[in-house]
């Protein structure tokens, strides 16, 4: 009939037809390092229940009261990683001047009335219920993101083929506002952290080399300046002094790492056994479920376990780095490469101190150690991961 046509209409797609679809997000997703996320979390929640289960100082009497924290804690952070896939990077990414503001708001609450020292570092908020805050581990995803908008922007909009030095100057500011508040409490692990994560994100922006080389020499003269003027406490100075002669104290500041060494050796290639190892049993190390986590790999499961621990974390920043090298867009570039920069410093220095090899500056093992604040802003960094595979177009 003249003037009649038939409009096709496509046939609605079946709910498990979507989630398999070629552009749903479940197929997009980076699984590999969605799953060894999620083993590290297994393996901490053992690491974790072994080194408390007989601490009735720590554990209120209860053996389970450190696992069921740890696995509620991991399964908080899973559901911030959805939340953030959910709201992608880019949207985030309009949203990271509050984000910025909000963290600097925190940090100035530590040094508050309302902040509390925990084993040394002025570095927490406590809310009531044995809960607790580090606003400092969120600070290193406002750093991450600030930083990134602002190195992007002008190269993502084409304007530019990289940061000129006006806009780096610029970034650097924006970091250098919660690193002088962490300072003041002083927390030295987590500016060290923040450290890495700006030297990363300006390796992977494309600034010129002389910023680089110019930060590595500030920080030089910023250590010496820092230890100079008495910023640090006595237990931190002393810390580094361990760290340059292990035999300066052992019963004293030295006593961590030697306990540590010890519980690592005795574990030889396969281990004591989950629950068996006398140094974790004996209560010998210190904050065993925290920053001392890898000592229990190392005792009880042995060289086996603790190196596959060290797989599933180069597995981690392997997916990054390749999540970082795909994307199409600068800010996600940046974004990942801060990320990758601090999970491999962490993981480094972390694991690093309890062998010796590194002074102990007291930051968790991604993913490993116990601790909400840590498990939440990891969990937080996978998502921020996770948005940028899944939003990069996709490839025919």
């Amino acid at each position: 009939m003249a003037g009649f046509s038939v409009q096709r209409y496509a046939p609605e797609r079946s709910a498990f037809a979507k989630l398999t679809a070629r552009d749903s997000v479940l197929r997009r997703l980076d699984w590999p390092l969605l799953l060894s996320a999620l083993a590290l979390c297994l393996i901490g929640s053992l690491l974790v229940w072994s080194a408390t289960r007989n601490r009735t100082n720590i554990n209120q009497g209860d053996p389970y009261f450190f696992l069921i924290r740890h696995i509620a804690n991991a399964g908080i952070g899973l559901c911030l990683m959805v939340g953030t896939i959910w709201l992608g990077h880019r949207t985030l990414r309009g949203a990271v001047p509050i984000l910025y503001g909000l963290s600097i708001l925190m940090l100035l609450a530590v040094l508050s009335p309302l902040g509390a020292t925990v084993n040394g570092a002025h570095s927490w908020i406590v809310l009531g219920g044995g809960f607790s805050l580090q606003p400092s581990e969120f600070a290193k995803i406002a750093i991450i993101l600030c930083m990134a908008m602002l190195l992007a922007a002008r190269v993502d909009a084409g304007d530019q083929l990289h940061p000129d030095h006006r806009t780096v100057v610029k970034s650097l500011g924006i970091a250098l506002i919660p690193i002088c508040c962490i300072m003041l409490m002083p927390d030295l692990g987590s500016t060290m952290v923040i450290l890495v994560i700006i030297l990363g994100v300006l390796l992977a922006s494309g600034a010129s080399n002389r910023w680089i080389f110019g930060l590595l020499g500030a920080g030089v003269v910023g250590a010496v300046l820092v230890a100079a003027l008495g910023i640090l406490d006595k237990y931190q100075i002393n810390r580094f002094a361990a760290f340059a002669n292990p035999k300066l104290d052992p019963a004293g500041v030295g006593y961590n790492t030697g306990q540590a060494r010890i519980a690592i050796g005795s574990g030889g290639l396969t281990g004591t056994g989950l629950f068996k190892g006398s140094q974790t049993t004996g209560q010998f190390v210190p904050e065993q479920q925290t920053d001392f986590v890898f000592t229990v790999a190392g005792e009880e499961l042995g060289f086996v376990g603790a190196g596959l621990i060290i797989v599933l974390l180069g597995v981690i920043l392997w997916r990054a780095c390749r999540i970082a090298r795909e994307t199409t867009e600068l800010y996600g570039t940046i974004v990942a490469a801060g990320i990758i920069a601090w999970f491999a410093f962490q993981s480094f220095e972390n694991i690093g101190m309890t062998l010796g090899i590194m002074p102990v500056a007291g930051i968790p093992l991604p993913f490993v150690s116990y601790g909400g604040s840590s498990m939440f802003a990891v969990w937080v960094a996978i998502g921020l991961l996770q948005s940028i595979r899944v939003q990069r177009p996709i490839t025919a």
